[in-house]
């Protein structure tokens, strides 16, 4: 999950631990150098188990290279002690966040690794944190004459605008993508073939001019939950993603929770990624099946077998041969011997009578 010190850092530790998750991003401006301080002690209050650091690249010192070497080490010397992953740059196929080609980049991020290999020989770095689905930029970057390496790729994958995440886009869906990713950083020689989605979710219909795109784009609440949750699942079945994290917890716009007006308002995503930690978090999924009319994952928590079931864009009545214990997508509980699939995710778990 990802958080954010300029919205409301006072409560995100506790909404942290009610959400249940460990692992958490942290974005970090390079332009906000002056208040670093402030974003360790953010850091500390959040006591996350891992911690991975967006380093936002500033338009106006990306060519001066000294002044990135100084910042680079102040960054890597006071977070150190509390982060162990570095995502080095965000957005790098946006001119408007200030990189205008991939050797660009590339000569950015190596500042940051030549300085690792010389003094902090113990952090990760990730890269290219190539946004959309746009593997044109990251062959560039994974590909190439530089002297550096990525610890760990990192990939800003939205598949926002093609509607749900089983969705295609030139033939391919999520579970895809990742994939032809994972393919990539597989044979290439600067990287790892650990992968870190470290940014992406759906904007929110009626949220003006809080949403990152258009209207036509957005979606309503429930229908945001039920894509966030099959994203996951998605990306979790691929077997082949180190984390995803949910851009973000707290945005009028985008997030989990609403905070317009001076009030938080939780919606149902902030449920629905809440049960989905309770129901998934330490499983290890044993298949995925992608059946005519419904999606079916099955894992193992313990000695217990979790059924997820749902459907894209239609429904389907399932039938089981005696009851079974279903909890919804928000975490609503009850016994049936068949259900209604549909775009909401269900977890049934075979309970012995």
């Amino acid at each position: 999950m990802s958080v954010n010190l300029d919205k409301e850092p006072d409560l995100t530790p506790d909404l942290v631990s009610e959400l249940g998750v460990k692992h958490l991003l942290v974005r970090f401006p390079m332009s906000d150098m002056a208040n670093i301080n402030a974003y360790v002690e953010f850091i500390l209050s959040l006591k996350a188990e891992s911690i991975l650091l967006n380093v936002i690249q500033d338009p106006d010192t990306i060519k001066d290279r000294d002044t990135l070497a100084k910042d680079f080490h102040l960054i890597f010397e006071k977070f150190s002690s509390c982060v162990s992953l570095f995502q080095v740059g965000s957005t790098i196929n946006r001119s408007k966040w200030g990189f205008f080609s991939v050797n660009q980049y590339l000569k950015f991020y190596q500042i940051a690794y030549q300085l690792k290999k010389r003094s902090f020989p113990t952090i990760k770095l990730l890269g290219p944190s190539v946004i959309d689905f746009e593997y044109h930029y990251v062959i560039h970057a994974l590909f190439n004459f530089f002297s550096l390496k990525y610890d760990a790729i990192s990939a800003l994958l939205y598949v926002d605008r093609r509607g749900a995440p089983e969705n295609t886009q030139m033939g391919m869906d999520l579970n895809s993508k990742i994939h032809l990713l994972y393919a990539l950083a597989t044979i290439s020689p600067k990287s790892t073939n650990e992968i870190y989605i470290t940014e992406t979710n759906w904007p929110l219909t009626g949220t003006a001019p809080y949403a990152p795109t258009s209207e036509h784009e957005c979606i309503d609440e429930e229908l945001y939950a039920s894509y966030m949750v099959r994203y996951y699942l998605l990306a979790l079945c691929s077997n082949m993603t180190k984390a995803v994290y949910w851009h973000q917890l707290i945005a009028p716009g985008y997030g989990l929770i609403d905070n317009r007006d001076d009030k938080l308002h939780k919606r149902s995503a902030f449920y629905a990624y809440k049960t989905m930690l309770e129901q998934l978090q330490g499983t290890d999924i044993l298949s995925f099946i992608q059946h005519k009319s419904f999606y079916e994952i099955i894992a193992q928590k313990d000695e217990n077998l979790i059924q997820v079931l749902w459907c894209n864009d239609t429904t389907f009545e399932l039938s089981f041969n005696k009851e079974v214990h279903v909890t919804s997508r928000d975490g609503e509980e009850y016994m049936a011997d068949k259900v209604i699939l549909s775009a909401s995710p269900l977890y049934c778990k075979d309970i012995p009578s």
